[in-house]
């Protein structure tokens, strides 16, 4: 009887299956041996292993596990780790990005900037269905100015794979009134972004209690 894995065939060792052709080549047996790692005496690690699948493994605790032979405290934990692994990544759902709602954006944004004494310019990208994909803050500037660049919120929307975006700036003075400046920016980058099929779907200013919507008080490109 073979009692370690290094007396079979090179070419029948788990370990080198697994290295030149994938672990879906191997049998249960198998990758429970790796788990393993080693045997007992009279058994290798891949009898080992399928005496423990005949025997039911997948259906006894941790504890009782340690107490059959060959297995003891540390492997009876390894075998459990890998077992609760499996389940987590089976059950693990993606979470679906959240759509987006100015209304909650907007408080949110206050909170977090409206006391800023920098002005803060950042953007929420957007997928199709206009769900956030990401956001994040682009810029920091001076007291009452941020040296704002179109080309920049081009480059990060394309890199976020982006169909739509809505930027946000907080005016330190507490006053979310736009400016003349912030109007003729928005112009500029509504139409840079519509050049490469992107939506500028909303500016928000955001002052120390409230913000202000240019597309709700129809300061966007129609």
């Amino acid at each position: 009887m073979t009692d370690v894995i290094r007396d079979l065939p090179r070419d029948d060792r788990p370990r080198e299956r697994l290295r030149k052709h994938g672990a879906a080549t191997l049998s249960d047996a198998e990758l429970l041996a790796l788990i393993l790692g080693c045997g007992v005496p009279g058994l290798n690690a891949v009898q080992l292993a399928r005496q423990l699948l005949a025997e039911g493994i997948r259906n006894v605790t941790r504890r009782e596990l340690s107490t059959i032979r060959g297995v003891g405290p540390a492997k009876a934990a390894r075998i459990s780790a890998v077992y609760e692994f499996a389940r987590r990544l089976t059950s693990e759902q993606p979470e679906e990005p959240p759509m987006l709602d100015i209304p909650t954006l907007g408080r949110q944004l206050v909170t977090g900037y409206g006391h800023q004494t920098q002005e803060r310019l950042g953007a929420a990208f957007l997928d199709a269905r206009h769900r956030v994909r990401q956001q994040r803050e682009i810029f920091i500037g001076t007291i009452n100015k941020a040296a704002v660049s179109t080309r920049d919120i081009i480059q990060f929307s394309l890199m976020e794979n982006a169909t739509a975006v809505v930027i946000y700036h907080n005016h330190p003075s507490g006053d979310p009134t736009p400016s003349d400046d912030d109007l003729t920016f928005t112009k500029k980058l509504q139409e840079s972004l519509a050049m490469i099929d992107i939506e500028l779907v909303d500016h928000l200013v955001i002052g120390a209690h409230r913000y202000h919507s240019m597309a709700e008080r129809g300061e966007l490109i129609p």
